[in-house]
């Protein structure tokens, strides 16, 4: 008789479902919450640091209280710096196409701009357009392997400034509401804090690229030999074989590691509503290669 791996004891391997070869899978026949056993929170964690984002259809007996739950067990909950959470909510924030900062249509990692940023996010689908509104994350740990080793080196030596004030005027279809929310909203109070531009994994060990478009500038290279590099570098992290896009559904959840990820919500779906709800888990510093720590240099409320 045919017997079938469990995953943590608990997960059949059969109900993990594979979506891309490098990134995200999708795991069946799990109903979130946050009175899962502890040995089911230990395996859905162990697969998201193998997968880097994981997702879960049919969830839509979740409210919000049920999702902050589930999330509190992979981690604490914390609300946004500048946009804090839902009334009652220890993290909760909601995503709507209709207001401004509704849309993350750029390449990024959560909160970098923080010191020690989120490091697990969990995302659930409300409202989904009849078409459009996909995300797609990408494997910041797979674009450093595929780096060529002297180009790795020079990546474990390099340094960014991440800062939540960035060029709005490089995205082409920011909206006069997504101006005034950034103006008015996001950069009430300004940070600018130095990451390792590769990182190590606390729990995998992994080296992960620190990129993404919050970063302003290189430290101790000049704005056109540091756009030259930051381009070829976020080239690795974007390119489509170290992908996954996912095809969101009303109740989906999708949870993923921060840490060594970096999504994109793709913007076409024109006026249709879109709305998600995102808690979020705190994180920890990043530490170079070579041991050092992230650190804030300015932080300043307007």
């Amino acid at each position: 008789m045919s017997t079938t791996a469990l995953i943590g004891g608990v997960v059949p391997s059969t109900d993990v479902v594979k979506r891309a070869a490098r990134i995200g899978a999708e795991i069946k026949n799990i109903k979130l919450s946050g009175d899962l056993p502890d040995h089911a929170i230990a395996a859905i964690n162990s697969l998201l640091l193998e997968h880097k984002v994981i997702f879960f259809r049919n969830q839509g007996h979740l409210n919000d209280a049920e999702q902050e739950r589930f999330a509190a067990r992979l981690g604490k909950l914390v609300p946004h710096p500048m946009l804090g959470a839902t009334k009652g909510m220890a993290s909760l924030l909601e995503l709507d196409s209709t207001r401004g900062g509704g849309r993350a249509d750029v390449w990024h990692a959560d909160g970098t701009f923080a010191e020690a940023y989120p490091k697990i996010l969990v995302l659930r689908a409300i409202v989904m357009p009849r078409f459009g509104g996909d995300t797609v994350w990408s494997n910041t740990a797979a674009a450093y392997l595929d780096l060529p080793p002297p180009l790795q080196r020079l990546a474990d030596g390099l340094w960014a400034v991440h800062s939540n004030v960035f060029d709005y005027a490089g995205i082409a279809r920011v909206r006069e509401v997504d101006k005034k929310h950034f103006d008015e909203v996001f950069t009430r109070t300004v940070f600018e804090t130095e990451h390792p531009v590769v990182r190590v994994h606390p729990e995998t060990g992994e080296r992960t690229l620190v990129l993404g478009a919050l970063v302003k500038h290189f430290v101790g290279v000049g704005k056109y030999d540091g756009q030259k590099l930051f381009d070829l570098f976020q080239s690795h992290i974007t390119a489509p074989e170290n992908t996954v896009r996912w095809n969101w559904l009303e109740g989906d959840i999708a949870v993923w590691d921060n840490r060594a990820t970096q999504h994109y919500a793709v913007n076409d779906y024109g006026d249709q509503h879109r709305v998600v709800r995102r808690a979020t888990v705190e994180g920890d510093v990043p530490v170079s290669v070579d041991g050092r720590s992230s650190v804030t240099r300015f932080k300043a409320t307007e």
